[in-house]
């Protein structure tokens, strides 16, 4: 738009400019209006075409044309040949990067707030990461990312529920996956087992051990770690010695990170 604007005012002050001032309007507020679209969640292409109609109505005429008096000329404007397929495409393409760009920033808040509470949800985010830097990188377009970025969706939406479908708050969920992950294969009454420890746990250090400021004296943190020691002991049989130790390690690490007191933590 710019350039044809350059272009219309090089030519001034001849007459025959007068032949492309209908032209030049039409892209200068369809270029306007397409720039003002990017800072909004709609695109309404009738108001556009509204504003378009206007300019070509002061010109036009019942058979569709204007006379530049002055030119001695006949200009004929085709309505037939204005593409208002592309021209809604180009609206269309506007609104997907609009909604787009709102989806991955919802899609972003909830999955840092799902990876804060459970640290095992990191492939969500690498996944995420990926997703975010493949379309950085032109690997897919706006199209197919909408409909990754709604499987996306899909599958943490299937990962907020999965304490439901266990029996498990948020946080037995997110020790119980320290406890399992990766790929210990067990069966069911040893699943059972392993929630069972991890509902023990929270409940023995939330009503005893978890006071204001455990963290900053040693005799607390110990008897903390003393209270995860004697409760993964409970675990099934598995859980050899050094996978024990290190779940044990792990726990502890968790509970240190995630836990100020039994009433103050990131599940408050």
């Amino acid at each position: 738009a710019a350039k044809v604007d350059r272009l219309f005012q090089a030519i001034l002050p001849d007459k025959s400019a007068g032949k492309f001032s209908v032209e030049r309007k039409t892209i200068i507020v369809l270029a306007e209006k397409v720039r003002n679209n990017n800072n909004q969640d709609l695109a309404d292409i009738s108001a556009v075409m509204g504003e378009v109609n206007q300019v070509l109505d002061k010109s036009i005429g019942v058979k569709q044309k204007y006379v530049i008096k002055s030119s001695g000329k006949e200009h004929i404007l085709d309505i037939s040949k204005v593409d208002f397929d592309a021209l809604k495409a180009i609206f269309d393409k506007s609104r997907k990067n609009v909604e787009v760009d709102r989806l991955r920033g919802k899609l972003n808040s909830q999955l840092q707030r799902l990876a804060r509470q459970n640290k095992s949800r990191i492939d969500f985010v690498n996944k995420f990461e990926k997703l975010i830097a493949d379309y950085n990188a032109g690997a897919m377009d706006v199209d197919i990312f909408f409909v990754e970025l709604i499987s996306f969706a899909r599958s943490m939406n299937e990962e907020e529920q999965r304490g439901v479908s266990e029996n498990l708050s948020e946080e037995e969920l997110a020790v119980f996956d320290i406890l399992t992950r990766p790929n210990i294969q067990m069966n069911k009454a040893e699943r059972e087992q392993v929630k069972n420890v991890s509902k023990e746990l929270l409940e023995t250090l939330k009503a005893e051990r978890l006071v204001l400021d455990w963290r900053k004296q040693q005799k607390t943190r110990a008897s903390v770690l003393t209270t995860i020691r004697d409760t993964l002991d409970k675990l099934p049989g598995i859980f050899q010695k050094e996978m024990y130790e290190e779940k044990c390690e792990l726990i502890y690490q968790h509970i240190y990170d995630t836990y100020e007191s039994s009433t103050t933590n990131i599940y408050k």
